[in-house]
């Protein structure tokens, strides 16, 4: 009978809970309207960034290769991924209303783990495609044909959105008592699971194992494909060659390691060795600063791209 009261009363708490409150950067309260310039002046460049290669991939008949395929692609995933946290962030900053609703919450997060498990996979892909170019290059066509493209793109999505259910539907089935506030600048997976008045270690474990494959196995892809690429390149007699291919492949493994480090540092540690500045810094990386240097590392080293977009607002101004 005590159980079932118990039971009762925790679900109660569970309806009650119509809301969260993202406390976000209110610590700074002094600094809301710098940094409420500084993220507005991010998003738009990153928008602008990404888009400006979404357009030179459409406009452009010689980039429509594997390689841009995913460029381009990878440049919509991040516009749609940072577009999920940040407006919402702004508005809070702007108007200083952290209120998000329960439902509004799980869209967040749902859509949050989906874009960002989904980068995950586009990265890995896009290495094993660079590894084929440079490794294989008489197969290529061949072993990345349309198809195959399109395969890998439709597979990463589908990887994303189930493993973004599973997260979602585990943390918004728990009872939330207490507090309703949310330390942290949007609905993320830690920092919900932290409200809940149930013990967590079920959620705990299916973040570790499935996130952790999601993550670790498309990280692993990448480093292998890297590392074949490396060799192939110190057996290059052309010195030229192996700057260009070089240049091509540490583009790469800059946006690899910004994107995969921070989310490994982020969800694979400690929950007591989290601190709500440290946790802000490191979301940073991967949801704002990521998307925002994702266009700029792949194509200020890319002739074509730079060539292309240049042709494209030549185009426009002259029309």
């Amino acid at each position: 009978m005590y159980q079932k009261k118990k039971s009762d009363e925790r679900n109660n708490n569970h309806t009650m809970v119509t809301g969260f409150i993202l406390l976000g950067f209110s610590g700074v309260i002094e600094n809301q309207v710098f940094l409420f310039l500084i993220f507005l002046c991010t998003y738009i460049i990153t928008v602008c960034g990404n888009l400006s290669i979404i357009l030179a991939y459409k406009l452009t008949p010689s980039l429509h290769t594997p390689m841009y395929f995913f460029l381009a692609n990878l440049s919509l995933l991040e516009i749609l991924y940072v577009s999920c946290t940040v407006p919402k962030m702004l508005s809070s900053l702007w108007s200083e209303c952290n209120a998000i609703s329960f439902s509004g919450c799980a869209i967040q997060m749902y859509c949050f783990l989906l874009l960002g498990s989904t980068e995950c996979y586009m990265l890995g892909v896009m290495a094993y495609d660079r590894y084929n170019a440079i490794c294989h290059p008489l197969l290529y066509t061949v072993i990345m044909s349309e198809v195959v493209c399109i395969q890998y793109l439709v597979g990463s999505y589908v990887i994303g959105a189930v493993n973004a259910l599973i997260h979602t539907t585990f943390a918004f089935s728990l009872p939330f008592c207490g507090s309703n506030e949310i330390d942290h600048f949007f609905c993320d997976i830690l920092p919900i699971l932290e409200l809940s008045c149930q013990d967590i270690w079920i959620n705990e474990l299916v973040i570790f194992v499935i996130a952790g494959s999601v993550t670790i196995a498309s990280f692993i892809v990448a480093v292998i494909s890297y590392m074949e690429i490396i060799s192939k390149i110190l057996k290059l007699r052309s010195t030229s060659s192996k700057k260009k291919t070089f240049a091509t492949c540490s583009s790469h493994l800059i946006v690899v390691t910004i994107f995969y480090g921070s989310g490994i540092v982020m969800y694979f540690r400690p929950r007591s060795s989290y601190r709500i500045v440290q946790k802000s810094v490191v979301s940073l990386m991967y949801t704002v600063i990521s998307p925002l240097l994702n266009p700029y590392i792949y194509s200020l080293q890319n002739k074509e791209v730079k060539s292309s977009i240049k042709n494209i607002f030549l185009h426009k101004i002259k029309f």
